[in-house]
């Protein structure tokens, strides 16, 4: 894109500021797709090659979650500050920002798809199409799924993971070898990453605030204030046509990616199979073909099945 096509800035939110980013033209006449990241406590920048989607014609916004990234940081705010309407107020509160509430696509990765679930289910009248990738549809089953996935990792990881979970020493370098196995199985299958996902996880090095308090010091030790989070039993109330995605070697697994599939009227789900929890990464160019084809479909006729 060129760089006149590219516009950063800040949203007031409360007496805060949320960083964004949009490329392309909102009013170009395609309906714009908003991009939520995941964490909770990530950044946009791991979610940066879906920018691809704006070679056909149609704005993408990423923006970082307060707490985050360029937003602005509250290191010091009490565990109860960080909840999911807070991030749905700051979502709400972005879209008015742009102007573009009245019509517009979401498309949520990891806890980004869990924060737009929890959007559609309230009805909003300008959500036009929703795209859930790599999200759990409840924490519990999250949870349930990584331990499955952790009896299959070699013995000695396992060993070296319950062991310095069971003393807290999260920060040993063990453990953290031990988790370094379990992501590049079942997060991002792409060795080495690259460098715009490895910014991501910088920015959590740098501020882990957010990720801590809600989700906890691991991807599969889940102890914080989303532990217990689950959106199953309100799922039927999405009324916008969605897409849901995930990866065959998903950390997200299909246990808990399927209650969107089954309880969404209408939803589609779409597998990569080369892929674990960043197909938008693994397999670019699918992913992408993929995407672009349920908006334009929703483009042309309203609707996706």
């Amino acid at each position: 894109m060129p760089a006149d096509d590219v516009v950063e800035d800040f949203a007031s939110f409360r007496e805060y500021k949320t960083w964004y980013r949009v490329i392309g033209d909102l009013k170009s006449g395609k309906t714009p797709l908003v991009v939520v990241h995941g964490g909770p406590g990530c950044t946009h920048d791991y979610l940066e090659s879906i920018s691809d989607i704006a070679a056909t014609g149609r704005a993408v916004v990423f923006y970082d979650q307060l707490g985050n990234g360029r937003s602005t940081h509250l290191e010091e705010a009490r565990p109860d500050f960080w909840t999911v309407d807070l991030f749905l107020e700051e979502l709400d509160n972005l879209l008015d920002h742009l102007g573009i509430r009245q019509r517009y696509n979401l498309l949520g990765q990891s806890w980004g798809g869990m924060l737009g679930s929890e959007h559609a289910v309230r009805q909003p009248e300008g959500l036009n199409g929703l795209i859930i990738a790599n999200s759990p549809s409840s924490m519990k089953a999250w949870v349930e799924g990584c331990l499955e996935l952790r009896t299959k990792l070699p013995q000695e990881t396992q060993d070296a993971l319950a062991r310095h979970e069971a003393d807290g020493s999260y920060d040993h370098p063990d453990y953290q070898a031990a988790s370094q196995v379990f992501y590049e199985r079942h997060v991002c299958r792409l060795q080495p990453m690259p460098d715009f996902v490895k910014r991501t996880f910088d920015w959590i090095d740098r501020d882990p605030t957010v990720y801590h308090t809600m989700n906890g010091p691991t991807e599969f030790h889940v102890v914080g204030t989303l532990k217990d989070w689950t959106v199953v039993e309100r799922l039927h109330r999405v009324q916008a046509p969605t897409l849901v995605i995930s990866g065959a070697y998903d950390e997200a697994t299909p246990r808990t990616v399927r209650e969107f599939a089954d309880r969404i009227p209408g939803a589609v789900w779409e597998v990569f199979e080369e892929s674990s929890h960043m197909p938008h990464v693994e397999e670019q160019g699918a992913y992408m073909a993929v995407v672009a084809d349920f908006l334009a479909r929703l483009d042309s006729k309203g609707e996706f099945r």
